[in-house]
């Protein structure tokens, strides 16, 4: 008597497909979109509880050093602070105090254009992708094809207007389609001037009578009231609508 063959045998699903699925959950859009908002809550969280923007404006050990290491060294700190939300005047003050006026201002712009880049990166990868679909309002359409077409243009322009939140500025750049080198050669060049005014008024804390802190803190006052003055117009202005 013949018994019949055995048929062939249930192969199990490979494990290669399931870490494939895993993989591609990981890599979504909305996945890294997640993870974007949750380097941004603990790099907030970090700054209010260790408040770093202190550390550097009472001399940390490191930046007690003089030299151009101790400039770079700052810059670096610069950066990451600001890619972690710590407002860029206590930074710029800071600087001007450390350095003076001259190596104050390269370290500073030197850190804007860092923490502009880890913020543009963050963004590119871990939001656009997400993001861009959601871009269906005639504003938001705007403004996306202003940045994607003009990229130059309009970041030197929002960069010189002091009223544009920094962060806010990076991660809309981020989502347009706008390239990383007209992104940070206008972050260069546009925050120099707001960034001078504070370093030099750091720098010259000391004398509050003299003419070049006198000059940096009216160009600070005036550029202030501009920013509130236009954003009250706009506000009034989208209100009426």
């Amino acid at each position: 008597m013949f018994e019949p063959a055995p048929g062939p045998a249930a192969s199990p699903r490979p494990a290669a497909s399931l870490a494939l699925r895993c993989g591609r959950a990981l890599l979504s859009p909305w996945s890294r979109l997640s993870l974007l908002a949750l380097v941004l809550l603990s790099a907030g969280a970090l700054v209010l509880l260790y408040e770093p923007q202190r550390l550097l404006a009472d001399g940390w050990p490191p930046f007690r050093l003089s030299g151009p290491a101790a400039v770079v060294l700052f810059a670096a700190a610069y950066g990451i602070c600001t890619a972690a939300f710590v407002p860029r005047p206590l930074l710029n003050l800071a600087a001007g105090a450390l350095f003076g006026s001259q190596a104050g201002l390269v370290s500073a712009v030197a850190g804007t254009v860092l923490g502009a880049g880890i913020a543009f990166t963050l963004g590119r990868l871990l939001g656009q992708d997400a993001l861009r679909p959601l871009l269906r309002g005639r504003w938001l359409k705007a403004a996306d094809h202003q940045l994607s077409a003009h990229g130059f243009r309009s970041m030197l322009a929002v960069r010189l207007f002091p009223g544009v939140p920094f962060a806010a500025a990076n991660y809309c750049a981020a989502v347009s389609r706008m390239g990383y080198t007209p992104f940070l050669l206008a972050t260069a060049v546009g925050s120099v001037p707001n960034t001078a005014a504070y370093v030099i008024a750091g720098s010259r804390a000391s004398s509050p009578t003299s003419p070049a802190f006198l000059i940096s803190t009216g160009f600070i006052v005036l550029t202030g009231l501009v920013a509130a003055v236009v954003a009250w117009r706009k506000r009034h202005r989208l209100s009426g609508n």
